[in-house]
């Protein structure tokens, strides 16, 4: 087991997703690993959303020369407490210990009307506190980019897992964090990237807006065309979705292999209607 160092703690556990995230890969994790490449250079991965992929492949060392990686995602909040994580990691666990004791009904409301806040620290607290206590664990914005998913329901939230935000801190040392969108990615050849979009809609189904814009077919065209891209410099990537005809279409063919796995599906609001479903893991290598 790894030892993480940061700069007031030493910590023996592994870091994990400081944030729930719709669609995080922590259950589908043993597939992915198990899949990766055997070796790369850099690893990417521009849809970051709780880093689950990201945190197993940094304890697991799963590759040489010290290792390089590049998270980026385009949701403000979410970049903004990565940063806070990687760089501040005791104010925001102090502050983050104060919302646990003064989580309430009226605190929550409180602080979700909160939009314009302008420290770096303030803001990250927040962005988790409300993940943590909000329904579902579930991010979702207006469309003036405005948070309003209400309280949940459980009597207990854990609103500051202290030893495993000191364990994040560590593990994001060596990496570049950045607010970008998937199509500014710039890897080279003999890096790996992990694409973990907003899933194609099912249907009624499903959830696709995790920041201000949607994620709809001109974006997913717009990603398989980035997949080509990458696939002709020498990039190696994976991406996961829903099993759907668009996403079929889109990647049917050279240089495309497309796998049907089974993964949970754990954000919905009818409880019946979590559960296995089928998804698709695209890559460009055997």
């Amino acid at each position: 087991m790894l030892t993480y160092r940061s700069n007031v703690h030493t910590r023996t556990q592994p870091a994990k997703p400081f944030v729930k995230w719709a669609g995080g890969k922590r259950s589908s994790l043993p597939k992915l690993l198990s899949r990766l490449p055997q070796q790369f250079d850099r690893y990417h991965e521009p849809f970051v959303g709780g880093g689950a992929l990201f945190f197993a492949v940094h304890a697991e060392q799963m590759f040489g020369g010290g290792g390089k990686y590049c998270l980026s995602d385009v949701n403000p909040d979410l970049v903004n407490a990565f940063f806070t994580v990687q760089a501040d990691v005791e104010p925001l666990i102090d502050r983050l210990g104060q919302h646990a004791k003064d989580h309430s009904h009226d605190h929550y409301y409180s602080v979700r009307a909160q939009h314009n806040l302008c420290d770096r620290v303030e803001r990250a607290a927040r962005f988790i506190y409300l993940n943590k206590t909000c329904y579902n664990g579930l991010w979702r914005v207006n469309s003036k980019g405005q948070f309003n998913v209400p309280l949940g329901s459980s009597p207990k939230p854990a609103i500051c897992d202290a030893d495993n935000l000191r364990a994040c801190h560590a593990a994001l040392q060596a990496v570049e964090v950045s607010l970008r969108d998937f199509r500014d990615i710039a890897p080279c050849s003999g890096d790996f990237v992990y694409l973990d979009p907003p899933y194609h809609k099912q249907k009624s189904s499903g959830f696709t807006k995790y920041a201000q814009a949607d994620f709809g077919k001109g974006e997913h065209e717009a990603l398989r065309d980035l997949c080509r891209r990458l696939h002709e410099h020498g990039v190696r990537f994976m991406l996961s979705n829903s099993d759907t005809p668009l996403v079929r279409a889109l990647y049917a063919g050279a240089p495309f292999r497309i796998e049907m796995v089974q993964a949970p599906r754990m954000v919905n609001r009818n409880a019946a209607g979590r559960g296995a479903v089928d998804e698709l893991l695209i890559r460009n290598y055997g």
